[in-house]
């Protein structure tokens, strides 16, 4: 018990689950002398609130002499799989608690007592019938990702669905890789690639907006001066987060850090941090610091290009410049204490290493052609990578599940788990298609439905639905009118990124359509 509370000191909150045989209704459900007394010994560390679960007749607590050091208890009434599940909901907020004790099960709780708790508008978890869906028809999601494991589009991949505020679906597929031996789980992380620009830069520039820090018709030169003079001076927020800023696709920066023969140049590299090379792209790595103002140069000498709709990771540097800049701290610093934290998206980081062991993390590729190793941990994009492994446009990692909250954030209006991240009518300004008319489908920062045949979805999503996709194998869609979150993650990238299979197949959007397939109508079909 004294190691027990020498470990529980750090925390603020202390959850304890009092489990007995759920056999049958007669087997023994009191507390014993020894657990009586590890109850009280916790309870009275007050560095803490301590909640109690009975998972068991509420009899139980007649054996309690004191309930002061208890901030909480929660009867359960029985030991089952979904008692836990529901009790664990009620605890952080998914469903309200709304019970009444039948009985008295102790002095102090006489029969009727209740403490009734609102929602606090948390991801819950229930079955597709629940929230209208088939799990019949969703059964086809599974024959999917597996013929493309099959058609060796991935080694491994993530699922999750959920609709009305219910995760109804979340599995892991394959392995980390096609030699591994271990099984994928829903707790391993993935490169999120280009979902970072909706996950971590776009609430960041939102927020901005709200407090007046930035407008959708600032210019560049009003956000890095430095580009008055430049052709990008007058290219606007909205224009650029609408990829209609006439800005180049991408800028491949690594290949002029490589020498004659393709390799990185001493002059740009150090194998260990080093005074003037600490910027860590792999951990025999490390970049020279001035090439980060190179970087911003270089995208400063970059010509406009024709003005059309043109998907450009380009904008995204310049805003990562700014977000720092204005708070004077670390993208990833700041995207972890404005959402991540608040938010409960424990599996999500910049730098995934900093936080958890390697195996959890998702190998991406095996890079021949800039860093000569296997990419695991580290940020796949060049771009990114070159920026200590934190991109505006890519180096998040993450686990559906967690992409499912944030998306979920969105779809409530800026709320969740009792925390207002955003105003809705800010979500509703950026989740709009300003240039349709120019045939530019995007949002301002998410990506919308098609215009024509084509396009990022399946064709049966509704107008207000949003989402991206990454390149690393990754896609999420959020459709506000049916109440649905989709997430896709895999490592289609693994060993190679020449391989499209997934891209051209268009599985994810099959998936997607599988989805809104399995919606069960009023006649019930």
């Amino acid at each position: 018990i004294a190691t027990l509370k020498k470990k529980l000191f750090d925390f603020n909150l202390i959850i304890i689950g009092f489990h007995k045989s759920n056999e049958s209704p007669w087997k023994p459900y009191k507390f014993s002398q020894k657990e009586l007394f590890w109850l009280q010994e916790i309870s009275r560390q007050r560095t803490s609130n301590v909640l109690l679960t009975v998972f068991a007749k509420p009899y139980a607590l007649l054996d309690i002499t004191a309930f002061n050091d208890i901030d909480g208890i929660l009867v359960a009434y029985q030991n089952s799989e979904l008692a836990q599940q529901k009790a664990a909901e009620v605890l952080f907020g998914a469903i309200p608690a709304k019970g009444i004790l039948p009985v008295t099960a102790n002095p102090e709780f006489p029969v009727n007592t209740s403490v009734k708790t609102k929602s606090l508008l948390r991801l819950g978890y229930s079955k597709p019938e629940r929230v209208g869906m088939s799990s019949l028809k969703l059964a086809k999601v599974d024959q999917l990702v597996q013929n493309g494991l099959d058609s060796l589009m991935f080694p491994g991949a993530q699922v999750l669905i959920a609709r009305r505020g219910k995760v109804i679906y979340n599995k892991a597929f394959g392995k980390p890789t096609y030699e591994s031996k271990d099984q994928l789980t829903t707790n391993n992380l993935y490169d999120l690639a280009s979902l970072t620009k909706i996950l971590s830069t776009l609430p960041a520039v939102m927020k901005m907006e709200e407090d007046g820090k930035i407008a959708l018709n600032d210019t560049f030169q009003d956000l890095i001066p430095e580009y008055a003079d430049t052709e990008l001076k007058d290219v606007t927020v909205l224009k650029a987060l609408s990829h209609y800023g006439r800005l180049p696709s991408w800028i491949a920066f690594y290949l002029e850090t490589l020498n004659a023969k393709r390799r990185p140049s001493p002059e740009f590299y150090r194998s260990n941090p080093s005074d003037g090379f600490s910027i860590k792209v792999t951990d025999r790595m490390y970049l020279k610091d001035s090439y980060k103002d190179s970087i911003y140069s270089r995208i400063g000498r970059q010509g406009l290009k024709s003005n059309r709709y043109r998907y450009s990771d380009v904008p995204y540097y310049i805003f990562k410049k700014y977000i720092e800049e204005t708070y004077n701290a670390g993208l990833d610093d700041l995207m972890d204490k404005f959402l991540y934290k608040p938010l409960g998206a424990n599996h999500t980081a910049y730098n995934p290493l900093k936080k958890f062991p390697i195996n959890m993390i998702v190998p991406s590729e095996v890079d021949n052609y800039y860093r000569y190793q296997l990419v695991q941990g580290y940020v796949h994009d060049m771009g990114a990578a070159m920026q200590g492994g934190v991109g505006g446009h890519a180096g998040l990692f993450s686990n559906a599940n967690d992409v499912a909250k944030i998306m979920q954030m969105y779809i409530q209006g800026g709320y969740y788990g009792g925390e207002r991240f955003l105003d809705a009518r800010t979500i509703e300004k950026f989740n709009k298609c300003y240039f349709c008319d120019k045939n530019v489908r995007r949002g301002v920062g998410f990506d919308k439905p098609q215009l024509e045949e084509k396009g990022p979805t399946c064709g049966c999503v509704s107008r207000k639905s949003f989402g991206h996709s990454g390149f690393t194998g990754t896609f999420t869609w959020a459709d506000p009118e049916e109440e649905i979150v989709y997430v896709f993650l895999s490592n289609r990238t693994y060993p190679s990124a020449t391989n499209r299979l997934l891209v051209k197949s268009e599985l994810r959007t099959r998936i997607q359509k599988a989805i809104y397939d399995s919606l069960i109508n009023e006649a019930g079909n």
